[in-house]
């Protein structure tokens, strides 16, 4: 085992300024040392960063690493288990448990048939953001509507409490919150779930979440399930739509290119998936001592995996710095994780994405920022999923 290793100061690291959609500076130096580094976490307690492809993909399909919440070492105190129905926190069988009654509910073609409800939601908010004219905020009128208003009918989530739960996992997902606010808000989506699933469990309608209460599911292991659900369903995708129009408006080039051939959209959706990896990095402890990349990782020890370096690893991606909606090297990158914990709802994004920026670029074949690209506000890196908060946008008016 190798006796010098990088070491990366305090997690988490933050971005440079004018760089938006590069990983943070120092976690790329970190990649260029090697796949391995040292790391402190922000608790203080001491742990591992892995930034390279090969590395972060193998503990991912390790099972010697465990999700579960209660064993992240990464503060002074000890965490509570996950609550039942979050299943992202543990580990099989738990973990089997909440996701398999999920697994048929999002397949394929499951998602393909939903393609043409996504056109006329997609459709219905240019339609009101045509209307109103330019400029606009592109976050609140496109890339949050979209998969709310999608993740809403799958579960059965009331159209006019949308507002509500929207703005409460903004909140606790966000990163720009105190304790306070985050478990305030928190504490509120919990109640409103509760709600929720025994409105289903009194009056089941044409719904997952209906589904899922003819099962053996506790109302308390429906009630987390809803809220991954919910969470993953809407903040992902609502990122990766205003952060993907962001990186192709900076990218005129590559932004020309997909409007003169639609054909390159799947692509392109994979290429940005790959070159923004809005969901950055996720942690996994050693239940004993293993060793990753020629260091010996001791049990009970935490480490981050880094998305967002490894999807730009250049041993594993051409090029990994650079957008290039026409790369035919794509495949298998780490946007959407890897092993027994890779997204359930990844196809229901794709189609989400492939719709929505075809419809947005043919729609406004003239949309820019409306601000310089440094004004743009984005979300701080501790937030659980990187994107933007607002998205100034204009656009020629017809005939102006």
């Amino acid at each position: 085992m190798s006796e010098s290793v990088h070491t990366v100061a305090t997690l988490p690291t933050e971005r440079q300024a004018g760089c938006p959609f590069d990983p943070p500076a120092e976690l790329l130096d970190a990649r260029r040392h090697g796949p391995i580094s040292r790391c402190t976490h922000p608790g203080g307690r001491p742990g591992w960063l892995i930034t390279g492809y090969d590395l972060v993909r193998s503990v991912l399909a390790d099972p010697r690493f465990s999700s579960r919440k209660e064993l992240m070492n990464v503060v002074d105190f000890e965490l509570p288990p996950a609550p039942p129905g979050e299943f992202l926190l543990m580990d099989d069988p738990q973990h089997r448990r909440y996701r398999q009654p999920l697994a048929g509910k999002f397949t394929v073609r499951r998602m393909r048939l939903l393609t043409e409800r996504i056109e006329q939601i997609t459709a219905d908010c240019l339609d009101a953001m045509e209307k109103a004219g330019p400029p606009t905020d592109l976050v609140t009128a496109f890339a949050k509507p979209i998969p709310t208003i999608v993740i809403c009918e799958l579960l059965g989530v009331p159209y006019e409490d949308r507002g509500s739960f929207q703005e409460q996992i903004d909140t606790f997902m966000g990163g720009a919150t105190s304790d306070e606010e985050l478990i305030a808000a928190y504490t509120a989506t919990q109640e409103y779930l509760a709600q929720l699933v025994a409105a289903k469990r009194a009056n089941p309608t044409d719904d997952v979440l209906s589904e899922l209460t003819d099962s053996d599911l506790t109302d308390e292991e429906l009630k987390g399930i809803s809220l991954i659900l919910l969470a993953a369903g809407f903040d992902t995708t609502a990122n990766m739509l205003s952060l993907g129009t962001f990186a192709l408006l900076q990218n005129p080039a590559q932004l020309a290119a997909l409007r003169a051939d639609p054909a390159l959209t799947d692509g392109a959706v994979e290429e940005l998936l790959r070159y923004l990896s809005v969901a950055k990095t996720f942690m996994r402890t050693a239940l004993e001592d293993v060793e990753v990349g020629g260091q010996m990782i001791e049990a009970g020890t935490t480490v981050v995996l880094s998305y967002n370096t490894a999807n730009r690893d250049p041993e594993r991606f051409t090029d990994p710095h650079v957008l290039d909606l026409s790369r035919q090297d794509t495949g298998g990158h780490l946007a959407f994780s890897h092993g027994i914990h890779q997204c359930l709802g990844q196809q229901l994004a794709r189609v989400e994405m492939q719709v929505g920026f075809r419809a947005l670029l043919d729609r406004f074949p003239t949309l820019r920022l409306a601000v310089p690209a440094e004004e743009v506000a984005l979300r701080p890196e501790t937030a659980d999923i990187y994107g933007v908060k607002s998205l100034p946008v204009t656009w020629d008016r017809e005939g102006s």
